[in-house]
C-alpha cells in the first residue's frame, strides 16, 4: 500500500476585535486572527499538510491572499476542496494530528468540536482526527499573546481501486 506523509505550519497574528475560528469552530474570545480569509490557522495548517504530502504546493499557491475570490472565505470551503484534490489524485486521508499553540483562550472546551468539524468536511471518523491545544509558558511572540501557531501531520494512502 502506497502512503505518504504531510507535514503542515501556519501562524496568524492576533488582535482585539475579531472572531477566531479554530479548527471550523468559533471560539468564544475577545481576540482573533488577523487574516485575508477567516483567518482559520488549524485548517490552513491541515491544509498545508493535506497538500505538502502529494507535493501540490501549498495553501498560497491554490488560495492566494491577493485574490478578492478568498476574501473572508469560511476555511472550511478550503479544506473541503483540498479534500477533493487529494480524492482526485487518486488518495484517502488515514488520519490527521494538529497541534494548537495559543497562549489564552484556554481551547480544552472547543477541541471535540473542532475534530467533529474537521472530521466531517474531509468526510473521515472523528477518531482519525487529532487536536491538541498547548502554550508556550508564556515564551515568544505566541506566549505573548501576540500570535497563534498551528503544526498538522497527516497520513494518505492511495486509494484501493487505482
Amino acid at each position: 500500500m502506497d502512503i505518504r506523509i504531510g507535514n503542515g505550519y501556519d501562524v496568524h497574528a492576533l488582535a482585539e476585535g475579531l472572531p477566531l475560528w479554530l479548527g471550523g469552530v468559533l471560539i468564544d474570545s475577545p481576540i482573533g486572527c488577523i487574516a485575508h480569509s477567516d483567518g482559520d490557522v488549524a485548517i490552513h495548517a491541515l491544509c498545508d499538510a493535506l497538500l505538502g504530502a502529494l507535493a501540490l504546493g501549498d495553501i498560497g499557491k491554490h488560495f492566494p491572499d491577493t485574490s478578492d475570490e478568498f476574501a473572508g472565505i469560511d476555511s472550511k470551503i478550503l479544506l473541503s476542496r483540498v479534500t477533493s484534490l487529494i480524492r482526485k489524485e487518486g488518495w484517502d486521508v488515514c488520519n490527521a494530528d494538529v497541534t494548537i499553540a495559543m497562549q489564552r483562550p484556554k481551547l480544552a472546551p472547543y477541541i471535540l468540536a473542532m475534530r467533529e468539524c474537521m472530521a466531517s468536511v474531509m468526510d473521515i471518523p472523528v477518531s482519525a482526527v487529532s487536536v491538541k491545544a498547548t502554550t508556550t509558558e508564556k515564551l515568544g511572540f505566541v506566549g505573548r499573546g501576540e500570535g497563534c501557531e498551528v503544526y498538522a501531520v497527516v497520513l494518505l494512502k492511495k486509494q484501493c481501486d487505482r
